[in-house]
């Protein structure tokens, strides 16, 4: 039996959410188009006859400009640290830049045992890849470098091999059954956030942010029904009015495409209650931050 920590980093919308969930076979981190979409560490744990390999989901690596931000790169710097391996996902749809040579020199200076992945080659013609992996190649002792796409699941097969081939002998850190370290509360704020971000436009999936009120389960056994309340948070009274929609409709269907995800994640009906409530500032608020979780 192999067990370990497995790290996952790279820039916003590198894939590295997709990948988890293609990981462990099942949706326990949020994936959208927006950058900066995943703000927590997030665990995928993916158990099976050769042992354990548990993924740590971070958030993108960005310039911090908000406290929020700051927070969540403290998360990335920390998942350089302690892990037993680095998964490294670079964009091959994405020019070489300057946010890339950043996300590498974070790399080349915690020094971790990594593998790079080029993801998203459903996007690019197999002869771009290469000089892609020849620049990675002379930059860092990377132990193995593949090309994958998280979406398609295309050399995903290889990958978890690999990962396993680097992974030291030890017992299971999770039970067997286990999938993630987040609770169904979490995972509800999260699906719910994900609506937010699909059905909303330029800077508002920066400024919103999702805290559950109720969590009731109270009749899940008898009545097989959770109830949950949550508030959407915005920092301006006018982006409540975004949120809304005409006549509530955009709210109305962010909560019927949330109730469906969540009541797929329970396994019973959910009466979800959605609010719209402005919070001037959260991004700076270490107690507003505190009761979202952000960085942790």
């Amino acid at each position: 039996m192999k067990s370990g920590i497995v790290s996952l980093i790279g820039r916003p919308n590198s894939g590295k959410s997709t990948l988890l969930n293609a990981f462990v076979g099942q949706k326990v981190s949020i994936v959208s188009d927006k950058p900066q979409t995943t703000r927590h560490r997030i665990l995928g744990i993916l158990s099976g006859p050769g042992g354990q390999a548990v993924f740590v989901d971070t958030p993108g690596v960005h310039k911090p400009v908000y406290r929020m931000n700051r927070r969540m790169q403290l998360a990335v710097h920390e998942s350089l640290r302690n892990v037993d391996l680095v998964l490294h996902l670079v964009d091959a749809s994405v020019p070489y830049g300057a946010g890339e040579e950043y996300v590498l020199n974070m790399v080349r200076t915690a020094r971790p045992r990594a593998m790079l992945l080029i993801n998203k080659t459903d996007r690019v013609a197999k002869r771009k890849l290469l000089p892609v992996m020849q620049r990675y190649a002379g930059a860092y002792p990377y132990l193995e470098i593949i090309p994958i796409s998280a979406l398609t699941g295309d050399n995903l097969p290889l990958l978890v091999d690999r990962i396993f081939h680097y992974l030291e002998e030890g017992e299971a850190l999770y039970p067997g059954e286990q999938v993630t370290d987040r609770s169904e509360r979490f995972l509800a704020a999260e699906f719910i956030r994900e609506k937010v971000l699909a059905r909303t436009r330029a800077e508002l999936p920066y400024t919103s942010a999702v805290l559950i009120r109720r969590f009731d389960e109270s009749r899940r056994n008898s009545a097989h029904i959770v109830v949950v309340e949550a508030d959407i948070l915005v920092e301006k009274q006018s982006q409540q009015g975004i949120i809304l929609g005409a006549g509530g409709l955009r709210l109305r269907d962010i909560g019927i495409d949330a109730r469906r995800e969540i009541e797929q994640l329970l396994g019973c009906k959910v009466h979800l209650a959605l609010r719209v409530r402005t919070v001037h500032r959260w991004r700076e608020d270490d107690s507003v931050l505190d009761q979202l979780g952000v960085g942790t």
